[in-house]
C-alpha cells in the first residue's frame, strides 16, 4: 500500500508547479530553463508520470513543455544531457511512452540533433583514447557526457547503431592506460571530481558515482545487456570494473560502502585514506554503486554478486551513521532518492533480501514527510526552499517523483528515471 500522507505531498507539490505561469521557479528561472536538474523540463517529467498514472491531467505536461519550449534550446558542444536540446528530448520522450502520436516532429527534430552530436563526441573520444591521453569526466560521464547520451538512446533506439557506437567507446574506456608510469583504469581523469583541475587531486582520480564516474558507465552496459544489447568485449567490460570496485571495497564484509573516489596516492599506496562515513546519494554514494552492481549482476546472471549488491543497499539504507550524513530530502543526494533507489532495487532483488530493502524504506520516507506534518505546508517549504526549490534533481519536483511508488515492489509507471541510469 502507498503511504497516504507521501501521494498527498505528492499531491500538494504538483498542484503549487501546476501553472509554469504562475509556479515558483525562484530568480534564476530564465537561466535555468534549459536545464533538466533545474527548469521545466523536470518538472514536466513529474506531471507525465502522475498523469500516466491517472493521478493528474495530461494538460499540465503539455503546459510545461510548451513553456520550456517558447524559445530556442541549445544543440552541439554547448548542450549535454541535463541541458538544452538532450533535456528537452529525455522529457519529449517520456510523453511518447504514453501518447505515441505527441510532439511528432520535436521528437524527430531533437533526434536529429541528439544522434548529430553523438557522432562529434564519439569521433572526439576515440581521438582522444588514439592520442593515449586521460578523459574528462564531461567526455563519458552521465550528467554531461556519452553515458548520458547512452541512457537516452537505450530509452528510445535501443538496438540503434547511435547505442551501439557509444557501448563500444564504453568497452574501450575499460581498458587500462599507463600514465606517468602507473598503470590506470582508461576512465582516470586528471582533474578533480569537479572537473576542474584540483591541488588536493594531484595525478587526478578515479571517480566510481552514477553522475560523474565508472558505475554510470557500469549501469548502462548492464541495462543494454539485460535488453539484450550487446558489443564486443561487453561482458568483460563489466567484469573489469566490478574487479575494480571490489578491489576498492572498503572492507571485506559484502555490506560495506565504496569510497567516492581513488587518488593517486591510494592507487600507489594500495590502500584507502580513513574518512567519515559519507552518505549513501545516488550521484557518488553506496547507493548509486549498489544499485548499478545489482544491475551488473542481474545482466551476467551472478546471484551471490547480485545479492551482495543488495545487503549493501540495505546497509546503507539502515546505518545510522551514512543516514547521519545524508541532509536533504532530495532526488541526488537525500532521503527521497534513497527511498526510490530502495524502490527501484527491491523490485528486481532476490527473494532473500527483497524483503528487507521493503522494510527499509517507510523510515525514509518518514525523513520527507513527517507523520504530524500537513502535506500542504511540507510541499509549500520544499518548493519555496532556496536549497530545494521546484526542480528535478535536487528540488520538489524530484523529491515528488521519487515518492510516489517507493513503498511497492512495483516500479514507476514510466521510465522519467532512465536519464539517471536506474531503469
Amino acid at each position: 500500500m502507498r503511504h497516504p500522507l507521501v501521494l498527498k505531498t505528492v499531491d500538494a507539490i504538483a498542484d503549487i508547479l501546476a501553472d509554469p505561469a504562475t509556479a515558483p521557479m525562484g530568480p534564476n528561472a530564465s537561466l535555468h530553463r534549459q536545464h533538466l536538474a533545474y527548469g521545466p523540463t523536470g518538472v514536466a517529467l513529474l506531471h507525465i508520470e502522475r498523469a500516466a498514472a491517472g493521478l493528474g491531467p495530461w494538460q499540465r505536461a503539455h503546459d510545461w513543455l510548451a513553456a520550456a519550449a517558447r524559445q530556442p534550446f541549445t544543440s552541439g558542444p554547448d548542450s549535454h544531457p541535463f541541458y538544452g536540446a538532450p533535456a528537452l528530448a529525455h522529457a519529449v520522450t517520456c510523453v511518447a511512452d504514453h501518447l505515441p502520436d505527441a510532439y511528432q516532429r520535436a521528437r524527430a527534430t531533437l533526434d536529429q540533433q541528439l544522434r548529430a552530436d553523438n557522432k562529434r563526441r564519439l569521433e572526439a573520444a576515440h581521438r582522444r583514447i588514439d592520442s593515449g591521453h586521460l578523459p574528462e569526466h564531461a567526455e563519458f560521464d552521465t550528467i554531461r557526457g556519452l553515458t548520458g547520451y547512452g541512457a537516452y538512446f537505450l530509452h528510445h533506439d535501443p538496438t540503434g547503431s547511435d547505442l551501439i557506437a557509444i557501448l563500444d567507446y564504453c568497452v574501450r574506456l575499460t581498458e587500462p592506460v599507463t600514465h606517468c608510469g602507473d598503470i590506470l583504469p582508461g576512465w582516470w581523469t586528471p582533474s578533480g571530481p569537479s572537473g576542474r583541475p584540483d591541488d588536493r587531486f594531484p595525478g587526478g582520480h578515479a571517480n566510481h558515482g552514477m553522475a560523474h564516474g565508472i558505475s554510470g558507465v557500469l549501469a548502462l552496459l548492464a541495462l543494454a545487456a539485460r535488453r539484450g544489447t550487446t558489443v564486443g568485449g561487453h561482458h568483460e567490460a563489466i567484469q573489469t570494473i566490478l574487479a575494480w570496485l571490489d578491489r576498492w571495497q572498503e572492507e571485506p564484509d559484502p555490506r560495506a560502502a565504496w569510497p567516492y573516489w581513488i587518488t593517486r596516492a591510494e592507487l600507489r599506496a594500495g590502500r584507502l585514506t580513513p574518512s567519515a562515513p559519507r552518505r549513501p546519494s545516488w550521484c557518488y554514494g553506496t547507493s548509486g554503486l549498489a544499485r548499478a552492481q545489482q544491475l551488473a549482476a542481474l545482466a551476467i546472471g551472478d546471484t551471490r554478486r547480485q545479492v551482495e549488491a543488495e545487503n549493501a543497499l540495505v546497509a546503507a539504507l539502515t546505518d545510522s551513521a551514512q543516514l547521519k550524513a545524508t541532509t536533504d530530502s532530495g532526488l541526488c543526494h537525500g532521503f527521497a532518492g534513497l527511498a526510490h533507489i530502495g524502490g527501484r532495487t527491491a523490485a528486481d532483488a532476490h527473494p532473500s533480501t527483497a524483503a528487507q530493502l521493503r522494510a527499509a524504506i517507510p523510515a525514509l520516507l518518514t525523513a520527507v514527510c513527517p507523520p504530524d506534518a500537513d502535506p500542504v505546508t511540507v510541499a509549500t517549504a520544499l518548493v519555496h526552499d532556496d536549497e530545494v526549490g521546484p526542480g528535478f534533481l535536487d528540488g520538489a519536483a524530484g523529491i515528488a517523483l521519487a515518492l510516489l511508488a517507493p513503498t511497492t515492489a512495483t516500479p514507476p509507471i514510466s521510465t522519467w528515471d532512465s536519464c539517471l541510469l536506474l531503469a
